[in-house]
């Protein structure tokens, strides 16, 4: 009996039905960009120092401007040039005393102002920017800046929980209703968070909108990788992220054209409605029926993707099999990951690169909208470098081979992120080429990562193989925020420090791992293992022995 990839091959691996879902979905996986990265607009912390009682009225009395304002109210950097103190302490000075001079008003208090004692901001921040975001809404600077931390964690802890449950639940109920259930919950909690009163509240339904939106970006990803032919998967996968990099592109343009966290939170969410139309347009994926014994469901179906396609369904390939027929069933165990020394190898370093494309992406974009001037144009910019990230995988990965661009684009990173932690501030152009370059880089190599972990692991343990690795995936972007906000209390460019020795050690790493080019999946533990021993000396031990047969005949 043929199988749908057989069937595909007559109907068309991807024509009308395929491009028509392909593009639907596309604009799915642009949609949970601003889940993923919205914390770069949406927690954005614009300069701010404390809110001094009387002081607006003493400079509307003196005809400050607002240099002269912050020069005479508010103190000066620490040491070092340290922001703490002009941030997050204020004068202990009553301002509303009629005592105070126009001119230098705390001369007479104290001879130098740092001996003036410095306090607390008791009554709230004077935030410097025209907009809004949640850090400017909830106050979440200097003793609360840990609770911007835990809004991003909070998202990345959802998408570690929900990817596990809600893959099983897709596994077991269906593709398509899973799908339609992650976006109405995803819509209904990203609206809630628009119009959240306090700080918990956004925080809760910010965790709920990550229980459910990484699933669903999955979902969709299986869904139109099972509707494709084979030979289209690959292309179909990557493009699939490209989406995601359009996403950016859009994200940093609603950001710029509206400024205040609630309303760009609400205008990102809408769409999400939208996608509940594709209910009448997606149908169930013909590969899951078929695993559930629904061959007449998946017949319909199927039948359906070659009238839209305008292809005949040929009358011997009217019955169905699954694509995999497994004689013996085995079942896999996490132990099977570490049992043996080369699948136990490839575990440990597949992990660590999840976890480090995680933190260096997010981090790099977090990094950005602390230390960039602009931050629309920044995010702008080293978005676009994304689309060649893209290209140079489709055009390497069936040529060089996967093992060392991945290596490369990770050792690349690593050095960006190297050079431009010491690269003057001045040199701003220099400075943000070499970060863009460092995008680029770490970009190729999460997209690798995707790519070849299924590559690398025999078949009945691969979708757990993938599923553990790239859980290391949330974990670092859980840890990612504490790393980034906490390390420039310190040093600006100290989170860049960090992410060069990641990036570089993750590189190292890539070369021990076998070339996946052109090598059929392995099946068993037994292939898998043996997949780091080069085959060309059997190959070679062949030919010899089919010429030296010839040499009679001759």
């Amino acid at each position: 009996m043929p199988t749908v990839d057989d069937i595909l091959e007559h109907i068309g691996g991807f024509h009308f039905f395929q491009k028509q879902t392909f593009f639907l979905l596309t604009l799915f996986s642009a949609a949970f960009t601003p889940i993923y990265v919205g914390i770069v607009f949406l927690g954005f912390t614009p300069d701010h120092h404390c809110r001094s009682p009387g002081v607006a009225e003493l400079s509307r009395r003196c005809g400050w401007s607002r240099a002269e304002e912050l020069n005479y109210t508010v103190p000066g950097p620490g040491a070092a040039g340290d922001a703490f103190a002009r941030q997050c302490r204020r004068y202990e000075v009553d301002w509303n005393q009629s005592a105070l001079g126009c001119v230098d008003p705390l001369a007479g208090l104290a001879a130098n102002g740092s001996h003036l004692p410095l306090g607390p901001c008791e009554d709230g921040w004077v935030y410097d920017t025209p907009g809004s975001s949640i850090v400017t809404e909830f106050n979440l600077v200097c003793a609360n800046s840990w609770m911007l931390d835990l809004f991003q964690s909070s998202v990345n802890v959802g998408f570690f929980v929900g990817s596990v449950g809600i893959g099983y639940v897709a596994d077991r109920f269906g593709r398509k209703l899973c799908l339609f259930i992650t976006i109405l919950i995803n819509a209904t909690s990203g609206v809630l968070m628009a119009i959240s009163p306090t700080y918990t509240w956004m925080l809760i339904f910010r965790l709920i909108q990550g229980l459910v939106s990484k699933a669903g970006w999955l979902i969709s990803y299986i869904l139109i990788t099972e509707f494709v032919g084979p030979s289209y998967r690959r292309t179909v996968g990557i493009f699939y992220q490209v989406a995601f990099t359009v996403g950016l592109l859009v994200l940093a343009g609603v950001a710029y054209a509206l400024p205040h966290w609630r309303w760009l939170q609400f205008t990102v969410t809408l769409p999400n409605f939208c996608f509940l139309l594709y209910y009448w347009c997606i149908p169930e994926s013909p590969r899951w029926l078929i695993s559930q014994n629904k061959n007449a469901k998946a017949m319909r179906i199927i039948r359906h993707i070659a009238k839209k396609n305008g292809k005949p369904l040929p009358a011997s390939l009217q019955s169905l099999r699954p694509d995999e027929e497994v004689n013996e069933k085995l079942d896999p165990s996490f132990l099977d990951l570490v049992r043996t020394p080369q699948i136990r190898k490839r575990t440990l370093i597949l992990m660590y690169n999840w976890f480090t494309s995680s933190v260096l992406y997010q981090g790099l974009i977090m990094h950005m909208g602390l230390a960039g001037d602009n931050i629309y144009l920044d995010f702008f910019y080293s978005a676009l470098v994304e689309f060649p990230a893209a290209f140079i995988i489709i055009f390497t990965i069936d040529r060089v081979g996967r093992r060392y661009p991945w290596a490369a684009s990770n050792m690349v990173a690593g050095a960006a992120c190297l050079a431009s932690a010491f690269i003057p501030d001045d040199l701003q152009w220099l400075k943000m080429t070499v970060a863009c370059l460092g995008r680029m880089g770490i970009t190729m190599a999460f997209e690798m990562v995707c790519l070849v972990n299924a590559e690398l692991f025999p078949t009945f343990i691969r979708n757990l193989g993938v599923l553990v690795c790239s859980s290391m995936c949330d974990i670092g972007g859980i840890i990612a925020p504490f790393l980034v906000y906490r390390l420039t209390d310190i040093w600006l460019e100290l989170p860049l420090v960090v992410f060069a020795v990641v990036g570089l050690v993750a590189g190292g790493l890539v070369l021990l791992l076998p070339e996946t080019k052109g090598e059929a999946l392995p099946e068993t533990i037994e292939e898998a293992e043996n997949m780091q021993r080069p085959r060309k000396n059997k190959e070679k031990m062949i030919y010899l022995q089919v010429k030296k047969l010839d040499v009679p005949l001759d």
